[in-house]
Parts: structure tokens; C-alpha cells; sequence
């Protein structure tokens, strides 16, 4: 029986977890040298060299994207149960393939593109969107025993930077002051890889610039003088007094990896003040757009991996519990334009051959079904069954069994659908069902990162995907 975690469980839990990963010291490889052989064999290449994540956060209803089903328009004293799909469906340019309405820029893209309709969310109980985006990210059901890394963490700890200067793992656009800001936290981290593989954090991408320079009024030798006391408060930090050697000096890597970027041509790429206008117009629908604009300069100057986040705040963005459809009306507007001059722009440069972007969310939706057909939770939405009004129009509960998840370039298939969920209620995977280890598994092998990399934690080995079981999808690779 799943266990009903609250948030403050949660917390206390992960915070105990980071306690726990400062005192077990340096990850000691453990079949790690072995793992690296196999990963420089002809199998185990690689077909990409940087990742881009589009987090859709907040549940992203997939019968309302990706995954249309029959449209259903709005009729006061409608039944609730009728309602599949709240707005028409349109062609893509694959053939008898449909998206919903107000996604036509992607459709006309994903000839380039991977379709995956068949993501399954896990199984934890009463669903908290931050638990459910924690093991997303880092492929761990919380609460852990110590503090688990993302997965950006992994890969720029196993790969190290293309460019030295540029920071191998950056997270564009969540704020962690507001919302469920310190469950966020808990997996934007790189736990016990040390603090020196984790993420640089830009808000807002706008303001990206501002990330890389010293605040007005502060010279190089005040510079240096911050950089000295960063250093002395490490010491008297509880780093400092529990934490090991090894988290001691990654602390101190990360600082001297900031200085060098502070101090570099490449920071330009930054400023999003020098992309020319008409490029600039087409991504500036907000501060998701910006960042995917920000994301495409920050690959071509050799960022390894990046995050762009729709940005998870309770009841905002897709995080939809009511106005479902106009909601998701503006959500689409935000990131249609951008994404799908993402895959252009990369493609027109020839990076998109290399650089794997993948557009998900945490669990898709439902009018109806909380959790999962044949394991529902405790309902969190008070939605009528009779709908009076269009605020109850649109998708509201949380669903896990059936989700929609596109994989552009890196190695993965053009133009190709992979899964299938039902066309009634409840609109199920029936067809390739992909888990989250399946998923991490695959972006790892596209990567060339082998699937038994682990570092010995606490006396136990711990790998990229639990106990190492992961396996990738190969059906997805050209």
C-alpha cells in the first residue's frame, strides 16, 4: 500500500537526504572503469552531445497536445464524462497524425521529430506534482536516503563540459521563491556527485546576462574579495563542519567555474540583446519562449545540458484544476512559435544532429479519472459531473497512465509515432508503454553513458536508474 506522503514528510525527508550525501563522502567508482571501456565501443558512441529539456511543468494534458481525441464543445449542463478532448484537432505533417489546436508549429516540424504517446507515470500514492517531477528528473521515487542528482547532474558529471567556459548543466526559468519553491529544490541539485556538476540557475532568461557579470558598481578586486569570503564561509558553513573533503572542493570548482565564465567571450551568448529582431520576435511569447531562445545560443557555445521550464507554481501554467481550456489556449501560445523554431534553428545550423531536445511533463490529465483507472487516489479537484459552468471545462484531475512526450534529433527516429493510448475513456496506454528509467536509459545511450555507470554511496552502489534495471528504447533510434 503506497504510502499518503504530505509535503512537510517530504521535505523533512529530503532534507535529511542532503545531510546524509554531505557526510558519505566522495562517490567512490565501483565498476566504473569497466563501464567506461563499454562505453567507447563502436555501441555505445553516442548519437548525441548535448541534451535540451522542454519541461512542460505542472501535467500537461495529452489528450489536449500531443494526443487529441474526439472534440467536444462546451454546452452548459453538459455531462463532464462526455468530454474527451476541449479543443479540434489539426493536421500534422505526418500523415494521419493530429495535434491539438494551437500547436500547428510543432505539427509542421515533426517530420524531424519522435511522437512518444504512451508515457507512464509512476504509481506513488496521492500525487504531489513535486514528488512526481522529482522522480521524473531523477528517475528516484522520493524520499531517498541521500540526495539523489538530476539527471542534467549525471550527464555533466560523466561527459564534463563541450566548452570549459560554459556551464555543463543549466536551468532556465524556475524560481524557487514562490509556490512549492523548496520541494523544487530537493532534485534541482547534483547531490552527491558534488556541487560542481550541478545546475546554473537563470530565472529569467531575459535577464540571462545579469547571471554572468558582477553587480553594477562591484570591480575585479571586490570580485576577488567575495570569492575569498565565499571560501571562508564554506569553512564555517555545515558543509564545512560535516561534509567531506571531496563536496568541500567541488563547492570551491564550482566558484572558479563561475569566475572563468565571468571572464570569457562566451558569456555574450547571454545577452539576449544582440540575437537580431526578427529571430528575437519569434521566440518572445514570455519567459519560456525567451528560453528557448536562450537555450539554442547556450548549444552553440557547447552547454551539455540544458532545462527550459514552462515553470511549476500551484494552480498556474498547465498546472490546470480549473478555466482548463482557456488556460491551455495561452499555455499553447507560449510555446508553440518557440519550440518549433527551436528544432529550425538547430536543424539550419546542423546542431540538431547532435543535440537531443525532448518536450515533457511530469503526468498527463483527465476530466474525470484521478491517478489511474485501476489505482485511483484521493481526489484533489472538485469538479462536477454536470458542467454549469466553463471553468470546469477543460482537463482538471491528475492522470498517470497515459502521457505525451516528443524527442527531437540526437539519433531519434523522424517522423515516427511510437505507443498508443485509447480513443475512449479512459484514454489509456495500450500500445509500448515507456517508463521513466526507460526514458533516462535512453537518453543516456544516446549519449554514449553506459547503462551500469554507478558510484559506490553509503556502502551500495548507486546507479543512473534504480538498481541499474533501466533499459532504453531502441525502437526510437534511426
Amino acid at each position: 500500500m503506497k504510502h499518503t506522503w504530505n509535503r512537510r514528510e517530504f521535505m523533512q525527508k529530503t532534507s535529511a537526504a542532503t545531510l546524509a550525501a554531505l557526510a558519505a563522502g566522495a562517490p567512490i567508482p565501483a565498476l566504473l572503469s569497466g563501464c567506461r571501456r563499454e562505453a567507447t565501443s563502436a555501441s555505445m558512441r553516442g548519437t548525441a552531445d548535448t541534451v535540451i529539456l522542454l519541461w512542460m511543468a505542472g501535467g500537461m494534458a495529452h489528450t489536449e497536445t500531443f494526443d487529441p481525441k474526439k472534440y467536444t464543445p462546451f454546452q452548459k449542463g453538459m455531462e463532464g464524462n462526455r468530454v474527451l478532448s476541449t479543443f479540434k484537432s489539426v493536421p500534422t505533417v505526418l500523415d494521419g497524425i493530429h495535434f491539438s489546436d494551437g500547436l500547428q508549429a510543432i505539427g509542421r516540424v515533426m517530420d524531424k521529430g519522435t511522437l512518444i504517446r504512451s508515457y507512464v507515470a509512476a504509481d506513488m500514492g496521492h500525487i504531489l506534482h513535486s514528488r512526481h517531477q522529482y522522480h521524473w528528473h531523477t528517475c528516484y521515487e522520493p524520499p531517498q536516503t541521500v540526495a539523489v542528482p538530476h539527471i542534467g547532474a549525471w550527464i555533466a558529471k560523466e561527459l564534463g563540459p563541450k566548452n570549459p567556459v560554459i556551464p555543463a548543466f543549466v536551468d532556465i526559468g524556475q524560481r524557487f521563491t514562490l509556490g512549492e519553491g523548496e520541494e523544487l529544490k530537493a532534485f534541482h541539485t547534483a547531490g552527491f556527485l558534488g556541487n560542481e556538476f550541478g545546475p546554473f540557475f537563470i530565472p529569467d532568461p531575459s535577464q540571462g546576462l545579469d547571471s554572468v557579470r558582477p553587480p553594477v558598481g562591484m570591480d575585479a578586486r571586490r570580485f576577488e574579495r567575495r570569492n575569498q569570503l565565499y571560501n571562508e564561509l564554506i569553512s564555517s558553513s555545515p558543509v564545512g563542519e560535516f561534509g567531506s573533503d571531496y563536496q568541500k572542493e567541488s563547492l570551491k570548482r564550482s566558484m572558479e567555474q563561475a569566475y572563468r565564465l565571468l571572464n570569457s567571450p562566451e558569456a555574450k551568448a547571454f545577452n539576449l540583446r544582440t540575437e537580431p529582431k526578427a529571430s528575437y520576435d519569434v521566440y518572445n511569447t514570455g519567459r519560456f519562449g525567451l528560453g528557448c531562445l536562450l537555450a539554442r545560443r547556450l548549444t552553440e557555445q557547447g552547454a551539455r545540458f540544458i532545462s527550459v521550464t514552462t515553470e511549476y507554481e500551484p494552480f498556474k501554467g498547465w498546472d490546470t484544476h480549473e478555466n482548463g481550456h482557456s488556460r491551455l489556449a495561452k499555455m499553447k501560445k507560449e510555446i508553440d512559435g518557440p519550440v518549433a523554431q527551436l528544432i529550425k534553428d538547430l536543424a539550419k545550423t546542423g546542431h540538431l544532429d547532435r543535440t537531443l531536445v525532448v518536450v515533457a511533463s511530469e503526468f498527463s490529465r483527465d476530466m474525470m479519472v484521478e491517478g489511474r483507472p485501476d489505482a485511483k487516489v484521493l481526489e484533489q479537484v472538485d469538479q462536477p459531473d454536470v458542467l454549469s459552468d466553463p471553468k470546469f471545462y477543460g482537463m482538471h484531475r491528475h492522470f498517470t497512465d497515459g502521457c505525451s512526450m516528443l524527442l527531437f534529433g540526437g539519433g531519434m527516429k523522424k517522423g515516427f509515432v511510437y505507443g498508443k493510448t485509447a480513443d475512449e475513456r479512459p484514454c489509456k496506454t495500450i500500445e509500448n508503454p515507456v517508463r521513466i528509467d526507460g526514458v533516462h536509459q535512453t537518453i543516456y545511450h544516446a549519449l554514449g553513458i553506459a547503462p551500469d555507470t554507478q558510484y559506490e554511496i553509503e556502502k551500495r552502489p548507486f546507479y543512473t536508474t534504480p538498481d541499474g534495471k533501466g533499459q532504453s528504447v531502441p525502437a526510437l533510434f534511426a
